[in-house]
């Protein structure tokens, strides 16, 4: 009876993975979207803190989007940030867009980046307003494809990163964690209804973070991900992802740094949603493949890490995503440290982020 239940336990890992593999698949089979009706006035909002490799192209991509009319407020904390003469720049050769930088910092959370974008939040005029993180690489049709997705039940449209142009193992290894894993995950949950903010993109109904009382609000969690979407349900609305994630260059990663990364987002997944991050021990292909070993059925062990590999490369060609054999190889590293960094998150509570350390409010220990 026990080989039954450890044989059934293992076939139900492998449906959901396949399943949501699908879910995925059949979202970039279909069309990005496009916005319907009337194009209304947009204001983008993008904090800028220090200068990566990738920022001049990302940055940049904000001023080629193919939308009637939107305004562009970019954020530093610093005028001394070394990111503020690359956005001046940017502004002087973009005199056809509405661009300004806003300069300065107002404490109004333990978030520095909330604390960062909040000047631009106010100076915005937008009804609806996008705040998107600098390191992501915005296509024309950026606009169509997030207005796309808003209707009456929605107060936030979002999107999970995706990797793209890794260098060396690292930057493969930090593409698996995005992809295949996190936002295969995210994006199938919002195919069945259960979409969850990404901090990377946050497209708001103005009125709707309003309500709560602004980006202020968002400060009650350890990161502004958790608390969009607990502002978002709280006023009986949706989270809806874009049916297609947007990208962001990665480039060269130390291993360490990913390690780091992915353990920082594990604490706000813990902190934010305790029982969801309980069942994480569970992703992967290793809790199947100890299933099948002890319940006396190895030999299938194979045949079900070929299928699994399978249908993760598969929805990573289709969408375009790194699907080449390194690729694969950085699959298998990361399911090899899924159980360790869950073990890890229960090391501590909270994280460093630029050299901010991120505790826990008490109403997020509640």
């Amino acid at each position: 009876m026990i080989s039954v239940l450890l044989i059934a336990a293992a076939l139900a890992a492998v449906a959901v993975h396949l399943g949501t593999a699908g879910l995925v698949l059949w979202r970039y089979l279909r069309p990005a979207g496009e916005a319907a009706g009337e194009r209304p006035f947009v204001s983008i909002v993008r904090p800028v803190c220090g200068l990566d490799r990738y920022d001049a192209e990302t940055l940049a991509s904000t001023f080629a989007l193919d939308w009637p009319d939107y305004e562009i407020l970019f954020c530093a904390a610093r005028a001394e940030d070394a990111a503020v003469p690359l956005v001046r720049q940017l502004i002087v050769a973009h005199p056809d867009r509405a661009a300004r930088l806003l300069i300065g910092e107002d404490r109004i959370s333990g978030n520095p980046k909330l604390n960062n974008v909040v000047k631009g939040w106010r100076e915005s005029r937008g009804g609806i307003v996008a705040i998107i993180d600098s390191n992501v690489l915005l296509p024309r049709d950026y606009l169509d494809q997030v207005m796309a997705r808003f209707d009456r039940d929605t107060g936030l449209v979002t999107s999970p990163p995706v990797g793209i142009r890794p260098d060396g193992f690292g930057g493969a290894l930090e593409c698996a964690f995005l992809n295949g894993m996190q936002a295969r995950w995210q994006l199938a949950a919002d195919q069945l209804g259960h979409g969850f903010a990404q901090g990377k993109n946050l497209v708001w109904r103005r009125d709707v973070l309003d309500r709560a009382g602004g980006p202020a609000a968002l400060g009650r969690d350890l990161a502004e991900d958790v608390g969009s979407t607990k502002v978002v349900r709280g006023q009986g609305l949706k989270v809806r992802l874009t049916r297609r994630a947007f990208a962001q260059p990665i480039g060269d990663r130390h291993l360490r740094a990913v390690w780091d990364r992915q353990l920082r987002w594990s604490r706000v997944r813990r902190a934010g949603f305790p029982a969801l991050f309980m069942g994480e021990i569970l992703i992967g292909p290793w809790p199947p493949v100890l299933a099948l070993l002890l319940a006396g059925a190895g030999g299938w062990a194979v045949p079900m890490l070929l299928l699994w590999y399978a249908a993760e490369v598969a929805l990573c060609r289709v969408a375009g995503w790194p699907a080449s054999a390194r690729d694969l190889v950085a699959m298998i590293v990361r399911d090899a440290l899924l159980a360790p960094l869950w073990v890890a998150t229960f090391a501590r509570r909270g994280f460093e982020w630029r050299g901010n350390a991120m505790g826990e409010t008490e109403e997020t220990k509640a």
